[in-house]
């Protein structure tokens, strides 16, 4: 399986692009964040003419999420709603089994400023998503996850170009570190990325300011968490940082985890 995660920032805006990394790269499951479109305006046709189906959960003109894959890929038991979220009208999550994998994609809040009610909101989605992938683990152990998505948090001072610069940030603090943490041992999950690359610098967002992406100014905000039985399979996670240049980028790249196929 080749499962990408990427906020595309309006994929109305951003469909082209899309179209293209999926001609060009042939993921199985595409997970996208802040679609920002209606759900009469998703694109199903334009996805169908490109070999992809889709669940979404979409709510106008903030966030939205889905899951994209490949025709003959089935998207079975979708869940649109994280069970806890204070905002249930903001379409920050949706879940569905594809090819023997509970895939969920997510765009967690930004959280603005550090002790400010939103904050407070994005610290509760957080917990709201520890008891979720808890609850899947205990329900479906023998299914493995793959949570994918914005979280809007870095991990570490090494997903961070300039530690220095964001003390008393949101995106760093200690109280959402904790809750990435709390997710992982929840779900008994592992950082895609770092189980492949423990010490690389490797970054999914960029400010849109003059210059950052080409300074690498970055953070890494966008995460593949997935299961521990997932992580033997695991053959490459990467970023594909081209997809933030060209016209009109989003302000994130792709970040892709392939896996071996599951063996009997």
């Amino acid at each position: 399986m080749k499962l990408v995660t990427w906020n595309v920032n309006s994929l109305k805006a951003r469909l082209p692009r899309v179209l293209e990394f999926l001609d060009e790269h042939a993921p199985d499951v595409l997970c996208m964040q802040e679609t920002k479109c209606d759900d009469a305006a998703f694109p199903v046709d334009e996805l169908a003419a490109a070999g992809y189906h889709a669940v979404h959960h979409s709510a106008g003109r903030w966030a939205g999420v889905a899951i994209v894959a490949r025709e003959g890929l089935a998207l079975s038991e979708p869940v649109a709603g994280l069970p806890g979220e204070l905002r249930d009208d903001e379409a920050r999550w949706i879940e569905a089994t594809v090819d023997g994998v509970r895939v969920v994609s997510t765009y967690v809040p930004n959280g603005r400023a550090v002790g400010s009610p939103t904050f407070e909101e994005k610290l509760a989605f957080l917990d709201a998503i520890a008891a979720r992938v808890g609850a899947l683990r205990a329900e479906t152990d023998a299914v493995p996850l793959a949570v994918a998505g914005d979280f809007n948090v870095a991990p570490s001072d090494l997903d961070v170009y300039d530690p220095d610069a964001f003390i008393g940030s949101t995106h760093v603090t200690p109280q959402e570190r904790a809750r990435i943490e709390a997710i992982v041992a929840a779900g008994g999950l592992v950082d895609a990325l770092r189980a492949l690359h423990p010490d690389d610098v490797a970054y999914t967002w960029w400010d849109y300011r003059q210059g950052h992406f080409h300074r690498k100014m970055g953070l890494r905000i966008d995460l593949v968490l997935v299961s521990q039985s997932l992580v033997p399979r695991l053959e490459r996670v990467g970023i594909e940082r081209t997809y933030r240049k060209g016209a009109k980028p989003s302000d994130h790249a792709p970040l892709v985890a392939e896996l071996h196929p599951a063996t009997t």
